[in-house]
């Protein structure tokens, strides 16, 4: 498992899981890094530094990038907004309180605020403009998952299996809805998904959860996967991967479970096919886009599930969710290497080196380039060279 396992494991892992704990009989070999002859170099327009980063904890913080600014945070509770042309800083604020900030879930800019969340099961809203801060609300459980703000509110899904609702401009909790949570999970939690007045997100129990966004209403579950072995290892189901929507359907991935089309409306599957993931997809809304928990990449075809291509050069380098980038596919790895491969036959078209401490979340698009955050966080925006 490259996600660390809660509440049973007592081995400590580096980045994940880059080799098997000390009572493991297998060991996890990392590929080498592939020999790829590349089409382009990528083009460094600025860089510039948050803190000490996410270090080598599990993360998903994830920059975000708007109204006119890039914001960043690293997770002691430094937060900056940077200026997206030259990366200057405009402002910064350490919410470290009596104790690290921890800050995991996020951000997400939204209704001229920021909202981040943290392992110590705190929500915290920012004024995009200055920094300041709005408000902090406690969650029952740590907040790992990026939230999703919607309807004027910030709904967040935490590792007790809780998602909840708060106001967007109080923090008042408006509706919660509690999930299952086996006694081993992996470390992770899905990102909730809102749309047309539902919201939709995964749960620890292997299921596929949607409810109406306004009054928190559950509306129905659908299995993803199903637990199945002797260990409880070997029955961990967790849906951790963010729901992507496509039209009028639904798509999600479980580990050691199913990649699943669901129709929105019915909640019914309209296709399944056999892969394990536990990170998020990437879709051209005709493909899908997905890494294995062998870190294999894959293509699928989004209307019948048809796989398309497969590309496992990249095994077990710790990788992270897809990300689109000028129609090329584009993984960062526990080395510090983005890869970039063809979408449309999954053959490598570049490689760049940016920083030996590694990714814990993909690039993120800009206007005019992409945002790169490494683990001890260096940050850099970068732009392809234009075509000649």
């Amino acid at each position: 498992m490259k996600k660390i396992l809660s509440k049973a494991l007592s081995c400590s892992l580096l980045l994940g899981a880059i080799v098997g704990c000390s009572s493991e009989e297998d060991t996890v070999i990392m590929a080498p890094v592939p020999a790829v002859k590349s089409e382009f170099t990528p083009k460094s327009e600025w860089t510039s530094s948050i803190g000490n980063g996410v270090g080598h904890f599990f993360s998903q913080l994830s920059p975000d990038v708007a109204y006119g600014k890039v914001f960043v945070g690293s997770r002691d509770g430094e937060v900056k907004a940077l200026d997206p042309e030259n990366g200057k800083t405009l402002w910064s604020i350490d919410l470290e309180d009596e104790t690290i900030a921890r800050l995991s879930g996020g951000i997400v800019a939204a209704y001229s605020a920021l909202f981040i969340g943290s392992e110590n099961g705190e929500v915290i809203a920012l004024e995009a403009e200055t920094g300041e801060v709005k408000w902090r609300s406690t969650v029952n459980g740590e907040v790992l998952a990026r939230p999703v703000v919607d309807s004027n509110l910030v709904i967040v899904n935490t590792s007790r299996g809780i998602l909840t609702a708060l106001d967007a401009e109080t923090g008042e909790e408006k509706w919660n809805i509690s999930t299952e949570v086996p006694n081993l999970t992996l470390r992770g939690d899905s990102s909730p998904v809102a749309v047309a007045g539902g919201v939709f997100w995964g749960t620890a129990n292997g299921r596929l959860a949607a409810a109406i966004a306004e009054r928190g209403q559950l509306i129905w579950q659908q299995p993803v996967g199903t637990p199945k072995g002797a260990t409880e290892i070997d029955r961990i189901v967790d849906v951790d991967a963010s729901p992507i929507v496509i039209g009028s359907n639904l798509f999600t991935v479980g580990i050691n479970g199913q990649l699943i089309s669901i129709d929105l409306r019915s909640g019914k599957p309209t296709w399944k096919r056999n892969y394990s993931s536990a990170i998020d997809m990437a879709t051209d809304n005709r493909r899908l886009f997905l890494v294995t928990d062998s870190d294999h990449m894959v293509a699928v075809d989004a209307r019948s599930g048809t796989e398309i291509w497969t590309n496992d050069k990249l095994e077990n380098r710790l990788l992270t969710g897809p990300v689109i980038i000028d129609g090329y596919v584009v993984v960062g790895d526990a080395e510090g290497y983005l890869h970039w491969i063809d979408r449309l036959t999954g053959e490598f078209v570049a490689q760049q080196l940016v920083n030996d401490s590694g990714f814990s979340v993909g690039p993120v698009v800009m206007d005019d380039g992409y945002l790169v955050v490494t683990r001890n966080g260096d940050i850099r925006k970068l732009s392809l060279p234009e075509a000649e």
